[in-house]
């Protein structure tokens, strides 16, 4: 495969969130999309690779597929191996990891595929070969299919550089993007969460409103492949200012600790002028001034935090306060338990496909506004 020629290139979704992650693809510029179990694939070159772990909020990762071939057995994958074109994508300096995987094949021995591959990667390009190499090359056997993935994000894309502080528990920034899309926020109106902890909802809704891209503070894995260009990723990666917002972000919680630690990550975030973080219960919630927005929150649930039957009385107030305060607000309920988002007595949809969180299936439920 040159530089040149287009390849699949798969973004990763947590499963029941493909197609708000495949929507917000074609936003961005690119496809056309095919959504798969598990995440979006599109066809397109390495500055599509950069610009996807760039810019978008929702993937946890970014995959090339770099090739593939058929092998019907150990010798013939050696063989084959042998003759990949490694130093296309592949630095002789950079070590790196193999993972692989075998389904449905006559290679149904991962140790042994994973040996071949290794052999023919460190025999033919030089580089090293080790289980704590932070690049990874995932080769999957299928149906007698061998297919090469480089990994090119290296650390998960919710790492996004800035959350330094975290409470119990806390929402990946990549599931708290996709929520806030599936509440139909386009950072136009402001957000507000009861229940902030350490800040994700509100400092991802502002990040959204001023323009900022999601991956502007880390590095990436594919700055240590052979296709990187430093000069073309510069031009990409630092493009003009924020764009201005006259709303505002608002978070609140009980936890002190948690309200220091939400306003420091917007500090490092460079949203800590639109953001405002103050500790409070939820029963002294006001409705701020300005435009109804969105209120969503991600409240604990007996499984992940606190006991159940506690919580009953929790999620029955945060219902009566949100009525009470946020009229005209359109509130989105996270949340691992339908009976406790019932208990809210607020006027649900019909709620969203179960997603995995923290080990356990959470629920996005949303209400128009009330």
């Amino acid at each position: 495969m040159s530089q040149s020629e287009p390849f699949e290139i798969f973004l990763a979704a947590p499963p029941g969130h493909e197609n708000a992650l495949a929507e917000e693809a074609i936003e961005h510029g690119f496809g056309p999309v095919t959504i798969l179990p598990g995440g979006v694939s599109f066809v397109g070159l390495w500055p599509d690779v950069w610009r996807a772990n760039l810019e978008l909020r929702g993937a946890g990762r970014v995959l090339a597929r770099i090739g593939s071939f058929r092998a019907f057995h150990l010798a013939q994958l050696d063989k084959r191996a042998r003759k990949f074109e490694w130093a296309a994508h592949l630095r002789a300096d950079v070590p790196l990891r193999v993972e692989v995987t075998c389904r449905k094949s006559k290679i149904y021995h991962a140790g042994a595929a994973e040996e071949r591959i290794v052999k023919a990667i460190t025999e033919t390009l030089g580089a090293q070969v080790h289980d704590e190499a932070a690049l990874r090359l995932m080769a999957r056997i299928e149906d007698d299919l061998v297919t090469f993935s480089l990994d090119t994000s290296g650390e998960p894309l919710h790492r996004r550089g800035y959350k330094e502080a975290v409470g119990k528990a806390p929402m990946r920034e990549t599931l708290a993007a996709l929520f806030l899309r599936q509440c139909g926020y386009d950072g136009r109106e402001p957000v507000l969460d009861p229940m902030c902890g350490s800040g994700t909802f509100p400092i991802e809704a502002a990040e959204i409103a001023t323009g900022r891209h999601p991956g502007r503070a880390r590095r990436f894995a594919f700055e240590d492949m052979a296709a990187f260009e430093s000069v073309a990723w510069a031009a990409m990666s630092h493009p003009a200012g924020a764009r201005e917002t006259p709303l505002r972000f608002f978070g609140f919680d009980r936890d002190a600790g948690a309200v220091r630690m939400a306003s420091e990550n917007a500090e490092r975030a460079g949203v800590d002028g639109i953001t405002q973080f103050t500790c409070q219960p939820l029963s002294a919630l006001t409705r701020p001034d300005g435009p109804p927005g969105l209120v969503i929150v991600n409240p604990p649930y007996g499984a992940r935090i606190g006991n159940r039957k506690l919580l009953f009385g929790l999620y029955a107030s945060l219902g009566d306060v949100l009525k009470r305060e946020m009229k005209g607000w359109r509130v989105g309920l996270v949340t691992s338990d339908a009976g406790l988002a019932k208990t809210t007595g607020l006027p649900f949809l019909p709620p969203g496909p179960p997603v995995a969180h923290g080990g356990l299936k959470v629920t996005l439920w949303r209400t128009d506004p009330l």
